[in-house]
C-alpha cells in the first residue's frame, strides 16, 4: 500500500466514509450536516458529533473540538503518533473498500473536491452581535488582543449555489483564516499554526486560540511569544519553532490527545514545563475560565437575593 501524505489523505478520505468503516452510523441528517453520537466521548446520548463531508470537517459539540479527518484520527487514536495515525486512516479506509467490493479490481480513488469559498469582508470586532455574544460566552470578549476579526464569507457548491456565513477569525502563519463560531470550526486557506512573536527567550503554547485568550486574561502583562497550534497536526512544526526558546510552557488539553501531545513535546524538548496544572479538573484553560465566571455570577446572584431578603423584612 502506497503511503499518502497528510494533504492527500485530507483530500481523498471522506470523514463519513471513514466513520462507516469504523462501524459508526449517523443518527440523523440535516442538509449537508450528518449527526452522530460522539465516538470521542462515552457519555453522549444525544447526537452531538457533526460532520460536513462537503467541507471535509467535523465538530464535536460536547467537547468543543473539531477539524479535518486527520484531526479526528488524532483524537480517536490518541495513543498513536502523527505518522501512525496517517497509516491507520489509510489501513482502515483501504482494507474496508477491498472487503466491500472483493470481485472488482481496485480503482484509483478520486479526490473529493471541496466547495469554493470566498472571503467577502474582514471587519474589526464589535459590529456583529452574534460574534460578540459568542466571545462573551467563551469569557474572552474583554481580553486585549489585536488579531481577532469578524470574517464574512460564502461557500459555493458544485451547482454554483452560495451560502453566506460569518465567524470570528484569526490568521495563521500561512495566511489562512482560522474561523470559529458556536456551530463551526474550520480554516479558510492553508491550515497551520499561529505564531505571535514577542519575547525571544520565553514561549507559551496552546491548542486553541480561546485557551490562549483565557491565559491572557490571567496574565495581562506577560510578554511571552505565543504559539496556537490550531490543530494537533501542527505539533511537529511547533516543536521546531520552540527549540530556539530557552523557556517553554505548554498548556494543552487534558484529554487523551492533549496528554499525548504534551508527552511528545516534553520528549522532544526536555526542559518544557507542563502548565496544564493551572486547570486541573477541567479539560482546558477556557473551560476553567467559563466555569469560574459562571460560579462568580451565581455567587453574585445569591448575594443580591440575600440582600433583598434582608431589606424586605
Amino acid at each position: 500500500m502506497e503511503n499518502l501524505s497528510a494533504s492527500e489523505i485530507k483530500d481523498q478520505v471522506s470523514i463519513v466514509g471513514l466513520l462507516a468503516r469504523l462501524g459508526f452510523q449517523p443518527k440523523r441528517t440535516s442538509g449537508k450536516e450528518v449527526m452522530y453520537l460522539s465516538m470521542l466521548r462515552e457519555s453522549d446520548t444525544t447526537p452531538s458529533f457533526c460532520v460536513n463531508d462537503q467541507l471535509g470537517v467535523w465538530f464535536d459539540h460536547g467537547s468543543g473540538k473539531g477539524g479535518t479527518v486527520i484531526d479526528f484520527g488524532m483524537a480517536f487514536w490518541a495513543d498513536l503518533s502523527f505518522s501512525e495515525v496517517l497509516l491507520k486512516i489509510q489501513e482502515v479506509y483501504n482494507l474496508s473498500v477491498i472487503a466491500e467490493i472483493p470481485r472488482e479490481p481496485k480503482r484509483k480513488r478520486l479526490a473529493i473536491k471541496l466547495p469554493n469559498y470566498q472571503i467577502e469582508e474582514v471587519k474589526p470586532l464589535g459590529g456583529n452581535q452574534v460574534i460578540t455574544d459568542y466571545l462573551v460566552s467563551r469569557g474572552v470578549w474583554n481580553v486585549e488582543n489585536d488579531l481577532l476579526r469578524e470574517i464574512y464569507y460564502y461557500v459555493e457548491d458544485e451547482k454554483k449555489l452560495r451560502k453566506h456565513f460569518f465567524a470570528v477569525g484569526w490568521m495563521n502563519e500561512l495566511k489562512g483564516w482560522e474561523v470559529r463560531n458556536k456551530y463551526f470550526k474550520g480554516c479558510l486557506g492553508s491550515k497551520s499554526l499561529t505564531l505571535i512573536e514577542r519575547d525571544t527567550s520565553s514561549l507559551v503554547l496552546f491548542e486553541g486560540y480561546m485557551n490562549y485568550l483565557s491565559w491572557r486574561l490571567e496574565h495581562p502583562d506577560a510578554n511571552h511569544s505565543v504559539i496556537v497550534l490550531n490543530s494537533l497536526t501542527t505539533l511537529v512544526r511547533a516543536i521546531k519553532i520552540a527549540s530556539s526558546f530557552s523557556s517553554v510552557e505548554v498548556y494543552f488539553d487534558h484529554d487523551q490527545a492533549g496528554r499525548k501531545a504534551t508527552s511528545d513535546f516534553i520528549g522532544a524538548l526536555k526542559e518544557t514545563v507542563d502548565g496544564s496544572v493551572l486547570y486541573l479538573g477541567y479539560n482546558d484553560y477556557n473551560e476553567k475560565l467559563i466555569n469560574e465566571l459562571r460560579e462568580a455570577k451565581q455567587n453574585a446572584s445569591r448575594f443580591t437575593q440575600h440582600l433583598d431578603s434582608l431589606f424586605s423584612k
